[in-house]
């Protein structure tokens, strides 16, 4: 209940709309407070102060206001180590249902001073800490479950610091216009539906696997019987074989023709199909209730048909 309200203050208090483009932390957007070793400190201070005027103590006087200045400078450290921080969100690639959405934001330290024990982290406990070296540009990846299809949202997120001694936690909030296009989980590995001619002639027997036609890049999602071991062998990267088509042949995969299960099983299944016959080289479409994708075979088709899964009977 504390925790619910806690968030609904600050949602309240430090609302921000979603940003776009790079973020300049200044002044107007750092907050700063005392941490709990923060007031035990002052508090400390107090009770060293009471004492020393109770026993006019010269020498306390000293250390009392030398710890106080200490603790002021603390303060100024900790707002400096995140002032004029310049921050960009990068490019998101799509992920798979069940896996994790890498969300990367390129921290810029323009000053000449290095900046360390930043925190970045949101409302649910994901959380990275890393250092800024001075005049240069570092990538941070924050990483966050993808449970479900669909579009998933970064969220506002907290970047803080409590360098140098943790006295006093300074803080900003940011919160980027990206999003990670989640696709559904492939089903285990089934059968391709028997293709069709172009002309509308008959089936065709599907092919076998004799007819390579060469490598490409792996892409999550990928059958691991056609990664090309000797290849990662030689030191040239995790790769998968392709295989040719045979011409004039056309596979739909078809919503519409998938026997009566629950409709995230039938794109479990689609999306499985999807990735096999971009694996093994055939012009293939896509029929769902809300249109279709006319066959081809290529990067941007297999993009669009996972797209179009992903988003099945929600936003598009």
């Amino acid at each position: 209940m504390l925790r619910s309200f806690r968030q609904k203050f600050r949602n309240w208090a430090f609302r921000r709309t979603v940003e776009t483009g790079t973020v300049v932390l200044n002044q107007r957007r750092i907050y700063i407070l005392p941490t709990r070793q923060g007031f035990a400190f002052a508090f400390v201070l107090v009770l060293m102060l009471l004492g020393d005027i109770n026993y006019n103590l010269n020498l306390g006087y000293v250390l009392t206001f030398l710890l106080a200045t200490t603790g002021g400078i603390s303060m100024l450290h900790a707002f400096r180590n995140m002032a004029q921080i310049e921050i960009h969100a990068g490019q998101i690639e799509p992920v798979f249902a069940g896996e994790t959405a890498r969300f990367v934001f390129h921290f810029n330290n323009p000053g000449s001073l290095e900046r360390h024990q930043i925190h970045l982290h949101d409302d649910d406990g994901h959380h990275v800490v890393f250092d800024l070296p001075a005049q240069s540009s570092t990538p941070v990846q924050f990483d966050i479950p993808a449970p479900q299809r669909g579009w998933l949202d970064s969220g506002r997120l907290t970047l803080h610091t409590e360098f140098p001694l943790g006295l006093f936690h300074a803080w900003s909030y940011i919160h980027f216009d990206v999003r990670c296009l989640v696709y559904p989980t492939p089903a285990a590995p089934q059968p391709l539906p028997a293709a069709a001619t172009q002309d509308g002639s008959g089936k065709l027997p599907a092919r076998g696997d004799e007819d390579f036609a060469g490598l490409r890049n792996y892409v999550a999602g990928d059958a691991m019987p056609r990664i090309a071991w000797k290849a990662l062998a030689r030191e040239q990267g995790l790769q998968v074989k392709q295989f040719s088509a045979y011409q004039g042949q056309e596979l739909w995969l078809d919503w519409s023709q998938l026997p009566d299960i629950a409709p995230e099983r039938k794109l479990e299944l689609l999306t499985r199909w999807v990735l096999d016959a971009d694996v093994q080289g055939l012009q293939y479409g896509l029929r769902l209730p809300g249109g279709d994708v006319m066959p081809q075979h290529n990067a941007a088709h297999r993009a669009e048909c996972l797209r179009r899964l992903a988003l099945f009977g929600g936003e598009e």
